[in-house]
Formats: structure tokens, C-alpha cells, sequence
């Protein structure tokens, strides 16, 4: 049960990964840009933005 919050949370997979392609830019890179004041982004983007950079925390490391 408690796994698959994750999958909850994702509304819309792939979403904000295109927006940054189409900005040349990366995943986390994009977020930073995002989130910054004045950045002028939509508040569907922001919140993108912060999922992103709440689930690169949850990357694992080998071994585990």
C-alpha cells in the first residue's frame, strides 16, 4: 500500500521531462529554472517542478 503513492502522485508520466527537452535543458536543471522567483511558469509547472526534485531524492544507490 504504501508503494504505490508514488504512482498516485503522478498525474500526468513524462509530462514535465518533454517541457524540458523542449527547453534543452535536464529534468533537474528545468526544475531550478522553474522554481525560481520570477520564472513566470504556470502553477501546474511548479508543482511539476517540485514533485521532481522531491523524487530525485528517492533515488537509490547500488546494492540496495
Amino acid at each position: 500500500m504504501a508503494q504505490n503513492f508514488i504512482a498516485k502522485a503522478i498525474k500526468r508520466p513524462g509530462a514535465f521531462r518533454a517541457k524540458a527537452r523542449a527547453a534543452g535543458m535536464s529534468t533537474g536543471a528545468y526544475a531550478k529554472s522553474v522554481l525560481a522567483p520570477g520564472s513566470g511558469a504556470s502553477t501546474r509547472t511548479k508543482r511539476q517542478a517540485n514533485l521532481a526534485q522531491t523524487l530525485r531524492g528517492f533515488h537509490r544507490g547500488k546494492g540496495r
